[in-house]
């Protein structure tokens, strides 16, 4: 029996549909975490034993057999950084050997060491009171006469070029000080021998600390001599600081810290402390 058109209508409403269902979503957040598309697979041709490009070498036709000629730059840079050495490690200035020559080595010799003495008039002037004007005081009260003082008098005494002091020995230079031992020579005998000394703080200070240490040898050579013979005298000393020095608490422009120091009483507060008052 056909259908009539109206049945046949109803048939497919209620039949499932064969067309294949496809699904999508326009929401975003699906989108991203949908799967990416897998990669293909490698070529199964790849040949993996096949070995890579060999590098390339370039071989000069003419290799060089000999070093470049050094320039005269490069000479002289070279011959004044090896023969460098530190000031630290000695100045290596001993005196000369003195062979066959007429003359008396003073590193050894002791010619004319208390044989003679100086004429009158030399003696008053080695001898003679120190002058108060001339005195100079450090800030722990000690006494002291500055080296000028002492050349000056010993060039009063002798004249120029009738005096000077010999070394006997080498430099020694240690960590913070320089020493060497001097003889004192007048009019061609040695009169007095003594071992200067100078502090340094920094390697590039030690040629100023060699001066020092001559002039520290010089003071201590005219105490043999007598001059200013009273800064060693406690008596002397005691009786200059009551009439000359005075004590002042003073204030350290950098650091901050306070102390009391000695100065002439007609002296200012120096460089770097400048003058304070206890519990200020």
């Amino acid at each position: 029996m056909a259908a009539t058109p109206a049945r046949r209508g109803a048939l497919q409403l209620l039949s499932p549909s064969r067309t294949p269902y496809r699904s999508f979503s326009t929401s975003r957040i699906s989108a991203a975490f949908a799967s990416p598309p897998k990669a293909q697979a490698a070529n199964s041709t790849y040949n993996k034993s096949a070995a890579p490009a060999a590098q390339r070498t370039v071989v000069p036709s003419f290799p060089a057999k000999e070093p470049p000629v050094p320039t005269a730059r490069a000479s002289s840079a070279a011959a004044a950084t090896s023969g460098q050495r530190s000031l630290t490690d000695g100045l290596r200035d001993a005196p000369a050997e003195i062979e066959g020559v007429a003359a008396h080595d003073w590193t050894r010799s002791y010619h004319g060491l208390g044989s003679v003495s100086f004429a009158p008039e030399q003696a008053d002037t080695l001898l003679a009171p120190v002058n108060a004007e001339d005195v100079e005081v450090k800030p722990d009260g000690i006494l002291y006469l500055p080296e000028i003082k002492y050349r000056r008098i010993l060039n009063k005494a002798f004249g120029p070029g009738g005096w000077g002091l010999a070394p006997r020995g080498e430099s020694i230079v240690t960590g913070k000080l320089v020493t060497r031992e001097y003889g004192m020579v007048v009019q061609g005998r040695l009169v007095s021998i003594a071992r200067g000394e100078q502090q340094y703080f920094e390697p590039d200070g030690i040629p100023t600390a060699t001066e020092g240490c001559k002039s520290n040898a010089l003071m201590r050579c005219c105490k043999d001599l007598g001059i200013a013979s009273e800064l060693w005298d406690p008596r002397f000393i005691r009786e200059f600081n009551a009439k000359f020095t005075k004590e002042v608490w003073v204030e350290h422009v950098s650091t901050k810290k306070k102390r009391k120091i000695v100065i002439r009483k007609d002296d200012t507060v120096k460089y770097p402390f400048k003058e304070s008052k206890v519990g200020a």
